[in-house]
């Protein structure tokens, strides 16, 4: 897995390339908590290259969303492929976090 990031109104966007699972996790992990504590306070996840995502996976977005919410933040996800929604509607995430189809539909909501 490789994390692409970028900057849009004020929004980090990070793009998972590959699989979220146990080996990957622990990378990013420390990819979102670094940038946690450089200060991003809104962070959106884009899940339009990532194919698969397990449950350390779901760790490491439950743990973002509690340290940004902390802080005052927003965490958002979008774009999730057919397998990794229903992964996070079977989990709950879907009512702990913001999910959205797009990046442009989940900036237009993170920026308010």
């Amino acid at each position: 897995m490789s994390m692409l990031s970028s900057k849009s109104a004020g929004v980090l966007i990070l793009m998972l390339n590959g699989r979220l699972d146990t080996n990957s996790a622990p990378e990013a992990d420390r990819q979102i908590g670094d940038a946690i504590d450089q200060g991003e306070t809104r962070v959106l996840v884009d899940f339009s290259k990532t194919d698969y995502i397990s449950s350390a996976g779901l760790r490491i977005l439950l743990k973002a969303t509690k340290r940004l919410k902390q802080a005052g933040g927003a965490f958002a996800l979008c774009n999730a492929n057919e397998q990794i929604h229903e992964v996070l509607e079977m989990s709950g995430f879907v009512t702990i976090m913001s999910c959205y189809g797009s990046v442009e539909e989940a900036l237009q909501a993170m920026s308010k």
